[in-house]
């Protein structure tokens, strides 16, 4: 199993100040994300052995916009080592959407 405690992660072609910090207890993995157009966001979720994340995320924009949803992110690792996390995701709410996005891991 990955272990995902304390490792931050960001969109490659995202706002470089937007920053997810993950934790672990056993399967239980949960996050904080904040920084630039997030003013504060929670993820929380299970791990499968594989490192593959079943999550629900609630996120506040700084606009005030609150959105929540749910994503599955499996692990790939990239050539220097670094995790990077294929997010299938599902807005719910007014602006509902679907799709497929990428976070990599920062060191």
């Amino acid at each position: 199993m990955i272990d995902y405690d304390g490792r931050r992660f960001r969109k490659p072609q995202g706002d470089a100040r937007t920053v997810a910090v993950y934790h672990q207890q056993g399967d239980l993995v949960w996050g904080e994300v904040l920084g630039g157009e997030v003013r504060r966001g929670w993820t929380v979720g299970t791990c499968t052995p594989d490192g593959t994340l079943s999550m629900g995320y609630t996120l506040v924009f700084a606009t005030g916009e609150v959105v929540c949803g749910r994503t599955v992110n499996t692990p790939e690792v990239a050539e220097d080592g670094r995790l990077r996390l294929r997010e299938v995701w599902e807005r719910y709410g007014p602006h509902a959407a679907t799709g497929i996005s990428y976070i990599e891991e920062v060191r």
